[in-house]
């Protein structure tokens, strides 16, 4: 037996392994961004992971940078999402929501009155997003002002206690891929004066005060978030000192006492620790800045995630694309049987094909047609 199956005590909740789904955007939502019924089955199939993380689910109006992704922050959402959280509960499971903010990565054709996305700067990154009319430029941005986040801190809040109304066990912040808390925390990006620009200390100001709302409104021990130091996803380059920065961010987030910290180390969807960057991270240093449950995710697999818990490196490993076509994965590690791979033509939008329909084994181990 691996440690991948010993429980674990992650804030407020025991988990039965430490095994998690990592947040995985599908673009299956509904009308209203809200999801449907393909929903409530999709994180159903997979409740035997000791936590499900939602994919990733914008806390405002102004939070949504792709087409069909789903909010957590008016009551029919709200609604929506509780018939999701008992149908994982039904069967013994466990979930939190990613309470997202895209930032700069939106196009106006998804914001309320045709906005302008929101960002710590006015500068437009050189990537694209999926909206109507299929994959377009983003658009340019403007930065937020200082008057204008006390306001962003309370979406956030609003969307926590919107979430534990749903039914959620708690919430991960997602301040990685260079989403909107990435764009604040990063001096490639954040070109701002003032109390939210300049120094580590200000840059990581915005995403401790976050935390700290969140933490106040539903209790740290169902707060958890997640970070992405060395990636350089959504046309974003690296900090000039990604060590120092996170580890102050870190560090500065350990007293609230936190759930978990979920790391996805180096390149998202890439490699763990990329050749191109001008010194290696060490994550050990990281991790020792927090007293808490450290979960890992960056493409683990049956043999390297047990190595990873064995050697102290994480608490907890998050499985992304291999729950996507295996919702039954815990019991395939468990009984070392083969995993099915998954479809990426069917990752994004559609309906069932490739999202509730992929098989489970059967009670002789057998993959079910």
């Amino acid at each position: 037996m691996t440690p991948l199956f010993d429980p674990i005590q992650v804030g407020d909740l025991e988990l039965p392994n430490r095994i998690v789904m990592a947040p995985l955007t599908r673009n299956r939502a509904v009308a209203g961004l809200k999801p449907g019924a393909l929903q409530v089955e999709y994180y159903r199939q997979r409740a035997s992971a000791g936590l499900i993380i939602s994919e990733a689910t914008q806390i405002s109006p102004m939070g949504q940078g792709y087409l069909d992704t789903p909010g957590i922050y008016d009551s029919a959402q709200v609604a929506a999402w509780k018939q999701v959280t008992d149908a994982v509960h039904a069967v013994g499971g466990r979930i939190f929501v990613q309470l997202w903010h895209v930032g700069r990565i939106s196009h106006s054709s998804l914001l309320p009155d045709a906005a302008a996305p929101v960002s710590s700067t006015d500068r437009r990154p050189n990537v694209q997003t999926f909206a109507a009319e299929g994959f377009v430029d983003v658009s340019a941005p403007r930065a937020l002002r200082d008057e204008e986040i006390p306001a962003l801190i309370e979406d956030y809040r609003h969307a926590a206690r919107c979430a534990r109304e749903a039914g959620f066990d708690g919430v991960e912040v997602h301040a990685a891929n260079n989403y909107l808390l990435e764009q604040f925390l990063r001096d490639s990006v954040n070109d701002r004066t003032g109390p939210y620009g300049g120094s580590i200390f200000n840059r990581a100001r915005l995403v401790v005060e976050i935390m700290q709302a969140i933490a106040a409104e539903i209790g740290a021990g169902r707060t958890g978030i997640r970070i992405s130091p060395m990636t350089t996803f959504n046309d974003t380059a690296r900090d000039s000192d990604p060590q120092a920065l996170f580890e102050h961010l870190v560090a500065r987030l350990d007293p609230l006492g936190l759930a978990y910290v979920h790391v996805i180390q180096g390149e998202t969807g890439g490699p763990r620790y990329p050749d191109d960057a001008e010194r290696p991270f060490d994550y050990a240093a990281l991790k020792a800045c927090f007293d808490g449950p450290w979960m890992l995710n960056n493409g683990y697999g049956p043999e390297d995630a047990p190595q990873a818990l064995a050697a102290g490196e994480a608490d907890l490993i998050a499985f992304g694309r291999p729950f996507i076509s295996n919702p039954d994965l815990v019991r395939r590690l468990r009984e070392g049987a083969p995993l099915t791979p998954p479809n990426p033509e069917t990752f994004y939008g559609g309906g069932a094909e490739g999202y509730t329909d992929y098989p489970t084994l059967d009670a002789d181990g057998a993959v079910e047609s």
